[in-house]
C-alpha cells in the first residue's frame, strides 16, 4: 500500500509539473510569436520533449509495482519449483521393483526398510506433496495477471504434474502386486483345504 501510495503522488506531482511546464511554454511561445517564428518552434519542441519525459516517468511509476510483485512471485515459484524437485529426489531409493525383486543389495545399496504398506503410504504423501505445490504456485496467477508469471506457474504445475504421475505408477505396481499376492494365498490356502478333505 506505501508502495502504490508513493506511485500515486509521484504520478499527481509529474502530472502538476507537465501543466505549470504548458504554461509557462504557451506563454513563451505568446510571447516569442511576435518577435520570431524559430523560437517558438524551440518552445514547441521543447515542451514535447518535457512531455515524451513525463510520460516516461509516469509509466515508470505506474508499473513499478507490478514489477516488483513479478520479481517476488518469480522468487517465490522458484522455491515451490525447488521443492517439486526435492521431493522427486527423495523417491531414488524407493523403487518398488527393487524391493519386490528379492534380490541380494550390494555394498553400496542404499537401506530399504520399508514395508509396502509403508512405501505405498510414502508414495501416497509424496503424491500430496506434488499436487499442493502446484496449487500453491497457482495461487500466484490468481490476482497478478502478468504473463511471465502465469508461464512460470504454467511450467511448475506441468512439473508436478509429471513427477506425480511417476509416483502414481510406483503405486500401481505395489497395488498390483498386492492383490497377485493376495490372489496366490488363496489358491493355495484354497488347495491345502482340498487336500485336507481328500485325506479325510
Amino acid at each position: 500500500m506505501a508502495l502504490r501510495a508513493a506511485s500515486y503522488v509521484a504520478i499527481l506531482a509529474g502530472v502538476i509539473g507537465l501543466v505549470v511546464v504548458m504554461l509557462a511554454v504557451t506563454q513563451f511561445i505568446d510571447f516569442q510569436v511576435g518577435k520570431e517564428v524559430f523560437g517558438a518552434f524551440q518552445g514547441i519542441d521543447a515542451a514535447m520533449n518535457i512531455t515524451v519525459l513525463a510520460g516516461a516517468a509516469i509509466f515508470f511509476a505506474v508499473s513499478f509495482e507490478d514489477r516488483n510483485k513479478r520479481r517476488q512471485a518469480l522468487r517465490d515459484l522458484h522455491v515451490f519449483r525447488t521443492i517439486s524437485h526435492v521431493a522427486d529426489m527423495h523417491q531414488l531409493t524407493k523403487d518398488p521393483s527393487a524391493i519386490l525383486g528379492g534380490g541380494e543389495p550390494t555394498a553400496s545399496s542404499p537401506k530399504r526398510k520399508m514395508t509396502l504398506f509403508e512405501l505405498t503410504r510414502y508414495l501416497d504423501y509424496c503424491s500430496e506433496i506434488q499436487s499442493l505445490t502446484g496449487k500453491l504456485a497457482a495461487l500466484y496467477a490468481q490476482h497478478l495477471p502478468d504473463p511471465v508469471v502465469i508461464e512460470a506457474v504454467n511450467d511448475i504445475e506441468e512439473l508436478t504434474g509429471n513427477f506425480s504421475r511417476k509416483v502414481w505408477q510406483k503405486i500401481t505396481i505395489l497395488e498390483t502386486y498386492e492383490v497377485s499376492a493376495r490372489r496366490s494365498g488363496l489358491r493355495s490356502s484354497g488347495q491345502g483345504r482340498g487336500e485336507n478333505t481328500e485325506h479325510a
